[in-house]
């Protein structure tokens, strides 16, 4: 008796070519739809709802892919998986990972970590370089900042300097939220002691994505926020260095 095996689905946003931002080289950026968090400084809020996102089978993702394999390979790049959160469809996450590295190709997942407890081992195998968001170190900015805990995050970040995994630091500067000295010099001793971390980059806070709470009619909460100047960006990157690590 044959059996269907029925083709992994999931619910993509969309698809993107990018250079110098999603990991090294030029990446395919995979846009995955769905996230549990709702960080105040989001630049995506088009990407929050799975049920917004296209259905796609791995199959028809992977041969999109495909014809970029040998432009990418060229360019020292490769694929990164983003959203959204990856991490809540992390079958998909995961097939498609492992595809990417049945064709060669380099792979970076992008995540805020919050649910890195649904990445399995074999998932973080397929992942040669985790881009961790770490949107705060202070519990209750967090909180506030995201609707979410801090824990899973560092949780993970332990889980993967345990693995040997490859990790680039994204923090997203943010004026009067994420540039408290103390929280920034807390998160500076914790990743310094974390043998993975090979970089952390500052993110200045943008607006980028304002339009799209517009269109969507959602308030955008930061609005009236300004963009951090190049003092306090100076600041923050000096932080971490100060703890020896690699901050751009």
């Amino acid at each position: 008796m044959s059996t269907t095996v029925e083709p992994v689905t999931g619910r993509i946003h969309s698809w993107d070519l990018s250079t110098g931002v999603d990991g090294p080289g030029t990446r395919f950026v995979l846009f995955l739809s769905g996230c549990p968090l709702r960080c105040l400084y989001c630049a995506n809020p088009d990407t929050w709802h799975m049920r917004d996102g296209k259905p796609a089978t791995v199959d028809e993702v992977m041969a999109e892919i495909a014809k970029y394999r040998a432009f990418l390979t060229t360019a020292g790049g490769g694929v990164t998986l983003t959203g959204g959160e990856a991490l809540l469809q992390p079958a998909f996450t995961a097939s498609v990972l492992r595809r990417c590295k049945e064709l060669g190709l380099h792979t970076a997942l992008d995540t805020s970590g919050f649910l890195g407890a649904r990445a399995s081992d074999a998932l973080l195998a397929d992942t040669d370089l985790v881009l961790l968001d770490i949107k705060s170190f202070d519990v209750r900015t967090y909180r506030r900042l995201t609707g979410g805990d801090l824990a899973p995050t560092l949780d993970f970040a332990t889980r993967l300097d345990r693995s040997g995994k490859r990790v680039w630091i994204r923090y997203v500067l943010v004026p009067g939220w994420t540039d408290d000295e103390d929280a920034v010099e807390g998160l500076a001793g914790f990743l310094s002691g974390l043998g993975c971390v090979e970089r952390v980059d500052i993110l200045p806070f943008h607006k980028l994505g304002a339009h799209k709470y517009e269109a969507l009619g959602v308030p955008f909460p930061l609005r009236d926020t300004p963009a951090p100047d190049t003092a306090l960006v100076d600041r923050v990157r000096g932080q971490f260095r100060g703890h020896g690590l690699v901050a751009h």
